[in-house]
């Protein structure tokens, strides 16, 4: 059964049927290309984001991908995976270590380097996570939180939040709130229950107070009125679109889930690991969740890992499964996940993730002021969005152009919510590397301005 292909609306990402996507390929791609991008196309099913593909690559290193053109282009979007760049030395060299030692590891056994990996990561957790299960992936690792909620309550409703995403499996995109992943796909999972999103300055209940007490008030009246709520599960920050939240919101909610015996459920799975400017986002408002779920730059960039970090409460289903995966303490993964904490912690990535984060909002911030176009600047350490508004309204065409603009000149990122430029290079970054992709995106704005 054929179905046609309609043209998505603007949401995570560019607009990748846009006449200006075409119009850019047939400027900047080659013969070789065009030919991988239709095989890619004629070989696998077809999806919003990812069909057609935008290039292809055929090498990436450091900050940079290559592309068949010979191009070198900044990579400011990576999937968020790559905290320590493309191919770091010591994550490469680290898991051809454990291909040669031990390739796999069935389940049933254990091995030393994934014992290290999950010491390693109790001991750098907030105080009291201090049980671990790993997952090849970020919607893995949500399942098993999820799982483990309903059994630690004996209850199965959840509260997140609208405009969402914690991962593209059925049980993700039913507590997930983007229409991307949701619409028109059927019944999800039942008692999946929904609120509008903790975002700084901009509130849905008229509140009258900076840290929309209307809100965390609607919350608690939700918990009062369905007494079956295992869990609350939400960003710490919004990632797509870089929003935070006020600074007291997450305090206000970790009492109410206290006081109502309900599970709080953070998904850091983008934003771990110091990209941020802190090893967790968490830390930033002072709040330790009952389950952490990171995953992403876990792998360093090369081997997908997740991990779900939990009190040691929870540690209540040892008869039952939560996850049984296959790559579940894989000696690779595990061995890759470990250079890179390693890479982070002693090459110095958190203060760098500080220091060139203030460094690049200063700049923006100084841009603003000439640019009528730039509605807000915001982010956390290497995570910044750029909010494109003309006369009140998002400037998503706008924002589609300076895009394409930034991809002509060398420069990859990804639009959030039709209108946010979102800014999330390599820890690994240099000041003049992060100068000239400033450049490239403030001349970008000036040609659209």
């Amino acid at each position: 059964m054929s179905k046609s292909i309609q043209q998505p609306e603007y949401t995570e990402g560019d607009i990748n049927l846009s006449p200006r996507r075409q119009e850019w390929t047939k400027q900047n791609i080659g013969e070789e290309t065009t030919q991988l991008l239709d095989e890619d196309t004629k070989y696998f099913l077809r999806q919003s984001l990812s069909t057609p593909c935008l290039n292809a690559i055929r090498g990436s290193k450091g900050i940079y991908l290559e592309d068949f053109q010979g191009r070198m282009i900044m990579d400011f979007h990576g999937n968020s995976v790559h905290q320590v760049g493309h191919g770091h030395p010591r994550v490469i060299e680290a898991i051809k270590k454990q291909l040669d030692q031990i390739p796999f590891c069935p389940r049933r056994y254990t091995n030393q380097i994934a014992v290290d990996l999950a010491k390693r990561l109790i001991d750098l957790a907030p105080d009291g996570l201090n049980k671990v299960l790993f997952s090849p992936g970020g919607t893995s690792a949500i399942g098993m939180a999820l799982k483990l909620a309903r059994y630690a309550t004996n209850r199965y409703k959840t509260i997140s939040m609208w405009d969402s995403f914690h991962g593209a499996s059925l049980d993700a995109i039913s507590i997930g709130g983007e229409a991307l992943f949701r619409k028109d796909i059927g019944p999800l999972l039942p008692g999946c229950e929904h609120i509008p999103p903790p975002i700084q300055g901009k509130c849905h209940f008229n509140c009258k107070d900076e840290e929309h007490t209307g809100c965390t008030d609607y919350l608690e009246y939700l918990l009062s009125m369905h007494g079956d709520v295992a869990a609350i599960i939400a960003e710490p920050m919004r990632w797509t679109t870089v929003e935070l939240p006020p600074l007291g919101y997450w305090k206000r909610v970790r009492e109410i889930c206290d006081r109502h015996g309900v599970l709080l459920i953070f998904d850091e799975i983008p934003s771990a690991l110091g990209r941020t400017g802190k090893m967790f986002v968490c830390e930033h408002f002072d709040v330790v969740p009952d389950i952490l779920v990171i995953g992403k730059g876990l792998g360093g960039g090369v081997f997908p890992m997740a991990a779900m970090i939990a009190k040691e409460e929870l540690d209540i289903v040892g008869d039952r499964a939560l996850g049984h995966y296959t790559h579940e303490k894989s000696s690779v993964g595990c061995a890759a996940a470990l250079a890179t904490i390693d890479s982070i912690l002693e090459d110095g990535l958190i203060e760098a993730a500080i220091n060139l984060g203030n460094y690049a909002l200063a700049r923006l911030s100084e841009m603003q002021t000439r640019l009528p176009l730039i509605h807000d600047v915001r982010g956390l350490g290497l995570h910044i969005g750029i909010e494109l508004r003309r006369d009140g309204i998002s400037a998503n065409d706008e924002a589609d152009a300076v895009l394409y603009h930034s991809l002509s000149r060398g420069l990859s990122y990804k639009v959030g919510g039709g209108c946010v430029l979102t800014l999330c290079p390599p820890m690994t970054i240099t000041q003049d590397e992060l100068d000239r992709a400033l450049k490239i995106v403030e001349e970008g704005i000036v040609s659209v301005n």
